[in-house]
């Protein structure tokens, strides 16, 4: 199966931030335009294993701008009250089946991802990892992500994709 999101930004909230590719960009796409891309996302990152269909998508774009606010420091006052109140939500539950697999359950499951989401990035935001937050080099992309190299000095969101752009630059620079 083809993941349509990407991940692998570090915390979930970054994943979750990621959903409007090309942060401030010309090319700046939203991931998330209705309910059921935002129902995607949480099938695809989310805890349930069945699939989620949120009645609505603008909950969850409001969560994203507010923890893109929190991390990187441009926290409106309203941005706070909506983060706390999402945080308040309430999480999913898990449960043991009888086969003993482990299955996430919520009454609102979209709500309930919000709670995961807004409590990840106030917990990163209160934690000693948050120095480790890092903006992409990459000059097309503006993604969060989590640095978690040893020495501190990851510069992509992917090595593979934005650092790979950038080492074709420096080479074509230098032939040409």
């Amino acid at each position: 199966m083809t993941e349509r999101f990407r991940s692998g930004a570090g915390r979930l909230c970054l994943d979750f931030v990621r959903t409007l590719r090309y942060r401030g960009t010309p090319t700046e796409t939203e991931e998330l335009p209705d309910a059921a891309a935002w129902g995607a996302w949480i099938d695809q990152l989310g805890p349930f294993s069945a699939p989620v269909r949120p009645a609505g998508v603008a909950d969850a774009r409001a969560a994203r701008e507010a923890i893109h606010e929190l991390l990187t420091g441009s926290l409106r006052p309203s941005s706070r009250q909506r983060l706390n109140r999402f945080a308040a939500l309430p999480v999913p539950a898990p449960s043991l089946t009888p086969s003993g697999e482990l299955r996430w359950q919520a009454e609102d499951p979209a709500a309930a991802m919000l709670a995961l989401l807004t409590r990840d990035a106030l917990e990163l935001a209160t934690s000693r990892e948050f120095a480790r937050v890092r903006r992409c080099a990459g000059p097309a992309c503006g993604a969060l992500f989590l640095d978690t190299s040893r020495p501190g000095t990851r510069r992509w969101c992917s090595m593979e994709i934005c650092g790979n752009q950038a080492k074709k630059s420096t080479y074509r620079a230098k032939v040409h």
